[in-house]
């Protein structure tokens, strides 16, 4: 039961944030709404490293940033949606993988000995993973409007979309 309702969000959640992509140009990699704000890259990176914690969650027990975490890095529009794409192929694997009775093991976020989250896998995907996710690629079309460029619509159509 929730291998299914997790595919169901991990497809329909990747898609959309392949929209937003596909809407970034080149040019505005590099731009800043704000002087402490993320660039346009870094944010979408973000995105798309969080998409892949799907699997990272599943196969281990545990993220380490002090010891075990590699950011992406990725420099074109085409990477980003390369990395997503692969990413989805992975995570689909993971899931199908797992047992039902793994979702309830926990798993832990942490940096060297501070730990930031420990809950189970079904709860991490959706609190720490997915709703993170949103969070930023929300954030993500905001910068895509102030760069006038088309915001696709996510939950339904957006005032781009006719």
């Amino acid at each position: 039961m929730v291998k299914e309702d997790l595919l169901l969000e991990l497809e329909n959640e990747t898609q959309s944030t392949l929209q937003v992509l596909e809407s970034l140009k080149e040019e505005y990699l590099d731009w800043k709404p704000h002087e402490k704000s993320m660039s346009v890259k870094a944010l979408a990176t973000h995105i798309v490293d969080l998409h892949n914690w799907f699997s990272l969650v599943l196969e281990t027990g545990e993220l380490d940033f002090q010891s075990n975490y590699q950011p992406t890095k990725a420099d074109t529009v085409a990477e980003l949606i390369k990395y997503l794409n692969e990413g989805l192929g992975k995570n689909k694997r993971a899931l199908s993988a797992i047992k039902e009775d793994d979702f309830l093991t926990t798993w832990t976020l942490k940096v060297g000995d501070q730990i930031l989250r420990q809950m189970p896998k079904k709860d991490t995907l959706r609190y720490v993973v997915n709703n993170h996710i949103y969070h930023h690629r929300g954030q993500l079309t905001v910068y895509l409007r102030l760069l006038d460029l088309p915001v696709p619509g996510i939950y339904g159509p957006s005032a781009d979309e006719k």
